[in-house]
């Protein structure tokens, strides 16, 4: 099944220097598992390929419900240097958001996600 981190998730994000932070929080706790699993480091890399030039490292909050990522290389030198639209990286968590994930069935049937799809 796939499904829009969109739908189980929401994501906060800003910036230190020339590294975004992208905090994301699962809307209900039975989806943190299906973060943890699907939002790896490998996975986010490539979501943001081409936008950050540096690694991307995760912090797992799960007494949150939560991952939190920096994404270093993302702002061109930072607020104060960069000519980037967004030099504070306020959207990162809009563009993180907007990623798909491939969900087994046994997974989407344990997080709710087949009878939320069902309701809509």
């Amino acid at each position: 099944m796939k499904v829009r981190l969109l739908d189980i998730a929401h994501a906060r994000s800003g910036d230190k220097g020339d590294t975004a932070n992208v905090g994301v929080i699962a809307l209900e706790p039975q989806f943190y598992p299906l973060l943890d699993r699907h939002l790896t480091v490998d996975a986010v890399s490539r979501h943001f390929h081409g936008m950050i030039t540096g690694p991307v490292q995760r912090f797992e909050l799960p007494n949150l419900n939560a991952l939190n990522f920096l994404l270093h290389g993302a702002l061109d030198g930072g607020g104060t240097l960069s000519l980037k639209t967004d030099a504070q990286g306020k959207v990162y968590s809009t563009a993180l958001l907007r990623m798909v994930i491939d969900v087994s069935d046994e997974a989407a049937a344990a997080a709710g996600l087949a009878a939320r799809e069902e309701q809509k």
